[in-house]
């Protein structure tokens, strides 16, 4: 069974940054496509960061130059560094990876259970 587990969320104050980290384990054969999500209070989930499994990354308008997704694929693990955090970041960050299980041999998208960040101003 494939999992995701992020860790790094928490509180910091407008201009300061965090480190989110997305660990997959299980029966992995390959990992495709990572990315990271986030819902804010009474808003729908959207898209903040993606990259490829050779390394391209996209990012929503709202983060580019402030944030920046990374993978290390020996570690089947995705990071985001977010800088200049505003408190309109304040959201549950979610990981997202297009995974290859040794199970089913199907390409599925897994889902972490989200990580929190909160910026105050």
């Amino acid at each position: 069974q494939v999992q995701l587990v992020e860790s790094g969320g928490g509180l910091v104050q407008a201009g300061g940054s965090l480190r989110l980290s997305c660990a997959a384990s299980g029966r992995i054969i390959s990992i495709n496509a990572m990315g990271w999500y986030r819902q804010a209070p009474g808003k729908q989930r959207e898209l903040v960061a993606g990259i490829t499994s050779g390394g391209s990354t996209n990012y929503a308008e709202s983060v580019k130059g402030r944030f920046t997704i990374s993978r290390d694929n020996a570690k089947n693990t995705v990071y985001l560094q977010m800088n200049s955090l505003k408190p309109e970041d304040t959201a549950v960050y979610y990981c997202n990876a297009r995974i290859i299980d040794g199970s089913s041999w199907s390409d599925y998208a897994y889902w972490g259970r989200g990580a929190q960040v909160t910026v105050s101003s």
